[in-house]
């Protein structure tokens, strides 16, 4: 397996921190079947990939092995944002890579400096990537990473610009909805869930990103069967 080095992973603050933490064990109180988690938004910027990298991340320092898939195939960034750099100085290769049917799943996951943490990152973005995903290969592709790690995080891209989300829900074992605080509507909220429950995606919980920092302490609401919320305090900078 080919390895790299995540070089811009930034120092969060502590409230930060220790919120995603409780995310983190939130998740695992989910049971043994819940393996396959996409982490989705209503629209762009709301904190999605943020969100899934740093809970991808918290698991691998927790010592569950966890592999994080981005399958935000359109307009990924994360490769260029976190700063992704082959040991070997390689080409590498990621996702659209493998479903295109180019190279074996092995050459496009990739180690990283966290020994239990490994990612399919998206190197090359694809104009219109339905097509791969619901080719075999992509169902191949989770029936692999099941066998191999206790957690699979999916970055899907936003529900409301394309149907990719709810394809890749389809095949998932529940979603963590990411709500940017003050700007995403409720009637948006509940747009995703619909889409969400559509695909046959359980949501298993909402994360409240970017809230006010004035405003102090955790809440947890119900919003219906065994749904949850996390919130945690962050800022533009922190964002996806």
């Amino acid at each position: 397996m080919k390895k790299i080095t995540i070089n811009n992973m930034p120092k969060l603050p502590y409230a930060v921190d220790e919120a995603l933490n409780r995310l983190r064990i939130n998740i695992s109180f989910l049971g043994s079947d819940i393996k396959k988690i996409m982490v989705i938004s209503t629209d762009p910027d709301e904190g999605k990939s943020f969100v899934a990298m740093q809970l991808w991340k918290q698991m691998a320092e927790a010592g569950t092995r966890s592999i994080l898939v981005d399958a935000d195939m359109r307009k990924s960034v994360m490769a260029d944002k976190y700063e992704f750099t082959s040991e070997e100085n390689e080409e590498l290769r990621g996702i659209s890579n493998f479903l295109s049917g180019d190279y074996p799943i092995e050459d496009a996951i990739l180690g990283t400096q966290w020994s239990c943490g490994d990612i399919m990152p998206n190197i090359d973005n694809v104009i219109n990537p339905s097509m791969l995903l619901e080719s075999n290969l992509f169902e191949t592709m989770f029936d692999y990473m099941q066998s191999h790690y206790r957690y699979i995080f999916v970055d899907a891209p936003p529900l409301s610009l394309v149907s990719d989300g709810e394809k890749i829900g389809s095949l998932c074992d529940g979603a963590v909805l990411v709500v940017r605080s003050g700007v995403t509507s409720k009637h948006m909220v509940k747009n995703s869930i619909a889409q969400l429950e559509r695909a046959g995606c359980p949501l298993l919980g909402i994360v409240l990103n970017r809230v006010d920092n004035s405003k102090s302490g955790y809440y947890y609401k119900r919003y219906g069967g065994k749904y949850y919320s996390n919130k945690y305090y962050g800022n533009k900078y922190y964002g996806a």
